[in-house]
């Protein structure tokens, strides 16, 4: 028998804004919710069995973090995806990732260390699973351990709305990463930067960081060239 929770009614009627935010942040990463498309307050609250508010808030929330766009008209929708904006994402999110790396491997602590490998293993653990969506959100969270071993709270909050906007691109790609790196190769994405970090080398850890970033972005591009955006709406 299902558990109580399995049914998404049920759910979001008793842990109510939080579990509205959390499933439409899923559906957006996910892609289940397209880019460009419209979202209902109204039709919405419905669909959760719950009051307006709730959905206002977690749509609230989606907006700040860049995953909804609110119209002058104040219509709401799913941010499209602006291919012709991807050098501009690219060269925002290098610059901060090699930021944060570089803060890291200067200011870590050992405990701090243990917790970037710790996320570096959850994150292997899904690659090796081939699960999409927690290798999305682990992805995510070593990242940010990263930056918060950092210590720059300003620079951390810029870098967490990048990896954000970057899941779904994430997302629109991975059967090619899957098809082009292999799960090895995914595993050892993380590698030279996590060295860098243990040994504390500034230097090392930004140009790994700067490293990393230009994979994203080839095998983005890569799966551009593959045509495999055909028939999609992106914005």
């Amino acid at each position: 028998m299902a558990p109580k929770d399995a049914d998404p009614t049920v759910a979001a009627r008793r842990h109510g804004g939080r579990y509205i935010y959390e499933e439409l942040r899923r559906q957006i990463l996910t892609l289940q919710l397209k880019p460009g498309m419209p979202l209902d307050e109204t039709s919405l609250a419905t669909q959760f069995g719950l009051s307006r508010s709730p959905v206002r808030d977690a749509l609230a929330r989606l907006a700040s973090e860049g995953l909804v766009t609110i119209l002058p008209n104040r219509t709401l929708l799913v941010t499209p995806f602006e291919i012709e904006e991807f050098p501009n994402y690219v060269s925002a999110l290098d610059l901060l990732q090699r930021a944060v790396t570089r803060l890291a491997a200067i200011r870590r602590t050992p405990r701090e260390l243990d917790l970037i490998k710790q996320a570096d293993a959850r994150y292997l653990d899904a690659v090796a699973s081939g699960d999409f969506q927690a290798m999305s959100e682990l992805n995510k969270a070593f990242h940010l351990e990263i930056a918060r071993a950092g210590k720059n709270a300003y620079l951390t909050a810029s870098y967490d709305r990048l990896l954000g906007e970057g899941q779904r691109l994430l997302h629109l790609h991975f059967d090619y990463i899957m098809n082009s790196a292999g799960s090895t190769q995914l595993g050892r994405d993380h590698d030279r930067i996590v060295a860098a970090i243990e040994h504390q080398d500034g230097d090392e850890a930004e140009a790994a960081a700067h490293e990393h970033t230009m994979l994203f972005r080839q095998r983005f591009l890569s799966f551009l060239e593959q045509d495999l955006l055909r028939g999609m709406a992106v914005g």
